[in-house]
């Protein structure tokens, strides 16, 4: 074929024309491709005047492809799709790895990371296994785990410390407004105290405030220690919670610490991992996790 037979249009001319063909409008295109109505509106003059013919008729309200757009635009869109196709063949397919997780870990620590995750791993397609049951490496085919417990969790399995049980009481400044901080145990009774399925506030009531307040046989309960988060953002009442879990509110002033104390528990939260499966994807995520660690751990602006 000789170069004066495979001469094209301007392919901003094309796309201009695609877009607004598909819309019947210069200014829908023109939001499409991110330009000017008036840079459509020129380039599709443009390449009317290279094949000269009319492509569109412009009515007082929208776009009529003639006879003719009408027919090119069919076999322009047939091209573009056949392009589009072209390229995501090319690109290589994001390797998928599955992660299993605590529900309050997805919904409090590792969603709101995960565009930075994306950002710098477009290669890898994260898959979150969110349960309270104990995943299987082997059966629902996990490649890394964050756990809850102490190692050793398994024969053939590495662990790597993430963060410590810290828990702290937490609520919403908005109930102390008034009152004398930190809290005592005789003040609890004006409070609605949010629990959890861990159960822990008569230890740490009696640990740091030397008493057992009637207060923790009332309050809301919940079946995720995410769900009680929520409530004590809602200013529904105190919670108990991870330290790790709350460091962005904290540090936005939409949670308050207001009793004194850091109960310590007999558990912490760990990187699992097969010690003989371990891949460039899973070294990665590891290493992900670890260094988000340090950001949170640092929760000052620019972090996490």
């Amino acid at each position: 074929m000789s170069p004066s037979a495979r001469r094209l249009p301007s392919l901003n001319g094309l796309r201009a024309f695609e877009a607004a063909a598909r819309h019947s409008s210069f200014r829908l295109a023109a939001e499409e491709l991110g330009v000017t109505q008036g840079a459509v509106a020129q380039q599709v003059r443009g390449l009317e005047a290279e094949l000269g013919m009319q492509l569109f008729d412009r009515l007082p309200r929208r776009l009529v492809l003639t006879g003719a757009g009408r027919a090119y635009q069919a076999d322009i869109g047939r091209a573009f799709g056949i392009i589009a196709e072209a390229t995501r063949a090319l690109r290589p397919a994001p390797l998928p790895l599955t992660i299993s997780v605590t529900p309050t870990f997805a919904s409090k620590w590792l969603i709101p990371r995960l565009p930075d995750f994306m950002a710098r791993h477009p290669e890898l397609e994260l898959h979150i296994l969110a349960t309270e049951r104990l995943s299987s490496f082997h059966a629902d085919r996990v490649d890394i785990a964050v756990r809850f417990g102490r190692p050793p969790f398994g024969p053939g399995l590495t662990a790597e410390l993430l963060f410590e049980q810290d828990i702290i009481a937490v609520c919403s400044p908005v109930l102390l407004q008034g009152r004398d901080l930190p809290l005592r145990a005789d003040d609890l009774d004006g409070f609605v105290l949010l629990h959890d399925t861990h159960n822990l506030w008569p230890e740490f009531i009696e640990t740091f405030l030397g008493s057992a307040s009637s207060a923790t046989a009332k309050g809301i309960r919940f079946n995720q220690t995410s769900h009680a988060i929520d409530a004590a953002l809602a200013g529904q009442g105190i919670t108990l919670a991870n330290r790790f879990f709350l460091s962005q509110d904290l540090a936005a002033g939409r949670l308050v610490q207001p009793i004194d104390g850091t109960l310590r528990r007999d558990a912490d939260f760990y990187v699992v991992m097969p010690r003989h499966r371990r891949s460039g994807p899973v070294e990665t995520v590891r290493d992900w996790l670890l260094e988000a660690r340090g950001q949170a751990m640092d929760p000052s602006p620019g972090h996490g």
